[in-house]
């Protein structure tokens, strides 16, 4: 009896916002030649900052999520806002926006 009781108070207790879906993963696809100029650049680019945004670049290519790269991807973790502004900027400018 303390269980339907219970059941009946809780209906409907759970607040929209934890229903709603939850945010679909962003993806980065890349041409050959794409790939290509990331790995040039996360090799041999004499920025420090401009390899770690290659290699994070080319981590969420290969299938893993911006926010796993941003914690454990790089050798230091990142906020993941800072990662996600990262592929703003190469989707929209492409290679010229990796630099500051």
């Amino acid at each position: 009896m303390i269980f339907k009781n219970l059941i009946r108070y809780t209906e409907g207790a759970i607040p929209a916002a934890l229903e709603e879906p939850i945010m679909p993963r962003r993806h980065l696809i890349l041409s050959e030649t794409q790939r290509e100029e990331l790995v040039q650049m996360r090799d041999h680019a004499r920025q420090p900052y401009v390899r770690e945004r290659a290699a994070a670049l080319l981590k969420i290519a290969e299938g893993m999520p911006a926010a796993l790269v941003a914690r454990q991807g790089l050798l230091r973790p990142r906020r993941p806002d800072t990662v996600y502004d990262w592929l703003d900027r190469y989707q929209a400018t492409g290679s010229a926006g990796m630099k500051v």
